[in-house]
């Protein structure tokens, strides 16, 4: 009933293809099958869509949803072909939803409690489709722990930050903006298309890596700042915001926040850097929301700086892993180092199982990618894959004081023209169980690594700074010093940022 509902909406004939539909809805429903239930409610959702009842839409794409969510583990392990039917047949649901839970409104009004309700939905939905979609990579159930709500952690841990949702639309940008202390939400629309916000993102991915364009870089980049920010400074100002964390949506993922530039005075042009402390997480929950013990830092450091060749991949040599590493070293002289020949995935296991370290260091070629197979970290003896992580990383996570805070990979790099790559970086911070990942989105050949590095440890340690503000502070000293977005940008911070 539920196709020739389907061919009954094609021919425009929406009130035969909706009886049809909701009838194919109840039967499937009344056999249990939510796996076939959740197609015929997003289809009559649309059809509710189509004839402008926003109300019955929500009802039926919400049904959808939530019937995606309780047989995800099904999903995944009855088919097979999941990924390949992702982003055709769940991705979309969730999306459309959002689309109707969000639709226009006139900018920087109260929000009706209807609308509130609409807006934590739309939050709530799009959290949803992230954590879908890395389970969808994993191929596996993920976060079946019950983690802190972010929106807890900004209101009774850290009242100086504030949690922002960027969701690309078909034809819109709507930012949604959570504020402490606040039980409401801020939502901003920008009528742009999403063929012009992918657009404009890729062109500021590749400029980045090129030195040549930082006009480029700041033109471009000043657009997209006017898009996310802009509209968001009063709010942010009147609440004396110090940090941003992002929960970042499609190819935005591949943009370091950082680089944001306000260009709206001549005289106080910054990136975003250089106004608010910033960090990621991959939805609103966040695992073990503890600040990180700054007073005495144990590192347990690891590198390759030489050439290699393993599963028949050609690594060339990191010339400044060995400067890095020995920056860290001489500055935290209790630091454990690894380095070439001695970095083998069996003493990297032995070294985590033999001490309690709070902080794990590594400087070596690294690969994120949306293939789980070519998402990996380079050693001396092999490819360290996502399943190596959870081996080494977890065997002795059982107790709070052996969770690894910071994880720190220093020369790794997104995969080039994989708008997807990020779920790899996702992925190592999950897999390694760390409450913290600190990482590049490209490999960064150059001593500003080792600068970065040891002025971020030196604001954990002396200053006793979060890591989100750390990090804030040692790259403002690195954009000081040098103003190539590709040398000081790249740096993120994914997680915990306290």
């Amino acid at each position: 009933m539920g196709i020739l509902g389907s061919i009954y909406l094609q021919s425009n004939n929406l009130a035969d293809a909706q009886q049809l539909t909701k009838k194919a809805v109840d039967l499937a429903l009344g056999i249990n099958t939510k796996d076939i239930a959740y197609l015929w409610q997003w289809q009559l959702g649309y059809i509710f869509k189509v004839q402008d009842n926003i109300t019955q839409a929500i009802n039926y794409y919400s049904q959808a949803v939530s019937n995606i969510n309780d047989l995800r583990s099904d999903l995944l392990v009855l088919n097979p072909d999941i990924q390949f039917s992702f982003r055709d047949n769940v991705e979309p649901v969730y999306r459309q939803l959002v689309d109707l839970l969000l639709q226009p409104s006139t900018q920087n009004i109260k929000q009706t409690n209807y609308n509130q309700k609409n807006l934590k939905q739309a939050r709530d939905v799009i959290e949803a489709l992230q954590l879908r979609e890395i389970e969808n990579y994993f191929q596996e159930v993920c976060l079946q722990a019950k983690p802190e709500i972010i929106d807890t952690v900004v209101d009774k841990t850290d009242n100086t930050a504030a949690v922002i949702y960027p969701i690309i639309l078909e034809n819109r940008l709507e930012v949604i903006l959570k504020l402490p202390n606040q039980n409401q939400f801020n939502q901003y629309t920008s009528f742009i298309q999403a063929n012009e916000v992918e657009k404009t993102l890729e062109q500021l991915q590749y400029s980045l890596k090129q030195p040549e364009q930082i006009n480029q870089v700041k033109s471009i980049s000043a657009k997209v700042y006017n898009w996310l920010i802009q509209p968001l400074e009063v709010d942010l100002e009147a609440n004396n915001i110090e940090t941003l964390v992002f929960v970042l949506d499609g190819n935005l993922k591949n943009i370091p926040m950082a680089v944001l530039y306000d260009k709206s005075s001549e005289k106080a042009q910054k990136y975003l850097i250089e106004k608010y402390a910033i960090a990621l997480t991959p939805g609103l929950q966040m695992l073990e929301p503890k600040a990180l013990q700054q007073g005495d830092l144990n590192i347990l450091m690891a590198g390759v700086s030489e050439k290699r060749l393993i599963e028949n991949q050609q690594f060339n040599p990191l010339q400044n892993v060995e400067f890095e590493l020995e920056t860290i070293k001489s500055q935290i002289p209790k630091s454990k180092k690894l380095f070439n020949q001695s970095f083998t995935d069996i003493n990297l296991e032995k070294q985590i199982n033999s001490a309690k370290y709070t902080v794990v260091h590594i400087a070596t070629h690294g690969n994120f990618s949306s293939n789980l197979e070519e998402t990996y970290i380079l050693t001396w003896n092999k490819l360290l894959k996502l399943e190596d992580f959870e081996r080494l990383f977890q065997i002795n996570a059982n107790t709070d004081s052996q969770v690894i805070q910071l994880l720190v990979l220093s020369a790794c790099e997104t995969a080039n023209g994989d708008k997807r790559a990020t779920l790899g970086l996702s992925g190592i911070a999950i897999r390694a169980g760390a409450r913290s990942t600190l990482a590049t989105l490209w490999a960064v050949e150059d001593k500003s690594t080792a600068q970065l590095m040891s002025q971020f440890y030196q604001e954990l340690q002396q200053n006793k700074l979060n890591k989100a503000k750390a990090l804030q502070q040692a790259q403002i000293q690195l954009l000081k010093n040098n103003e190539l977005p590709m040398i000081w940008a790249p740096y993120v911070l994914v997680g915990n940022w306290l």
